[in-house]
């Protein structure tokens, strides 16, 4: 086994200690027990309380980070606006993609309003931005967000989560999408699964990819649509 990748990975989550409330909390919240641990052996007053908070403190840490990890499969995803984790929607119509002739699929998408071409990609788990591309776009890395360890041509690199309000492409609207802000990507950007995984199906018909929203959501927009117009 070579343990390079592993070195690699360790320490650019060590570099990413100071630039992370995360893990700084869960640094903090360890150091705490083991203090009021050493404090309680010792028969010092306060230590049993410094050791029950920093052991809720870890468990809020915990909940958070799961939290944010479910976000990548739509069965297990939880909306909490009040930390940061708006309801992940996709809507919108039917879209159809045609095949580039480098044999991907690319489409034209806007990120909060800023235009940007993505790759249609089912093996990112995550959608990816380019650091250009979020910066046109107001995004911002979340706080209190893990990092996430990407692999690139260049190695292991740190990126960070933020929401993306609004990402619509063809007929197809969603909101509240996690997306990674990706350093080093130049300005490649992906459509992942989890917008992907959203829709109701894709599929691929004489070398267009078929992108279509749930029913149930497709018949609501155009419900709303048709609201909307004059004379509604």
């Amino acid at each position: 086994m070579d343990p390079a990748p592993f070195i690699a990975s360790l320490t650019e989550v060590i570099r990413s200690i100071p630039r992370s409330e995360l893990l700084i909390a869960a640094l903090v919240a360890m150091v705490g027990g083991w203090i009021g641990s050493a404090m309680v052996r010792r028969r010092v007053a306060l230590g049993g309380a410094i050791r029950t908070g920093s052991s809720l403190l870890l468990g809020a840490i915990l909940i958070t980070v799961v939290l944010q990890l479910s976000r990548m499969d739509p069965r297990f995803d939880v909306a909490v606006p009040q930390i940061g984790l708006p309801e992940q929607v996709v809507q919108g119509g039917e879209t159809r993609v045609p095949l580039a002739a480098d044999g991907h699929y690319w489409l034209r998408a806007e990120v909060n309003g800023v235009p940007a071409n993505f790759l249609v990609d089912t093996g990112a788990t995550l959608t990816a931005i380019s650091e250009g591309v979020a910066e046109r776009a107001g995004l911002e890395p979340r706080r209190g967000g893990i990092p996430i360890m990407l692999n690139t041509a260049n190695g292991t690199v740190q990126a960070h989560v933020a929401t993306v309000d609004r990402l619509s492409f063809g007929n197809v609207e969603a909101s509240g999408i996690d997306a990674v802000i990706a350093p080093n990507f130049g300005e490649t950007n992906v459509i992942g699964m989890n917008v992907l995984a959203r829709l109701g199906s894709w599929r691929v018909e004489e070398g267009e990819l078929v992108l279509a929203v749930p029913t149930g959501a497709a018949a609501l927009h155009q419900l709303l649509g048709a609201l909307s117009r004059p004379g509604c």
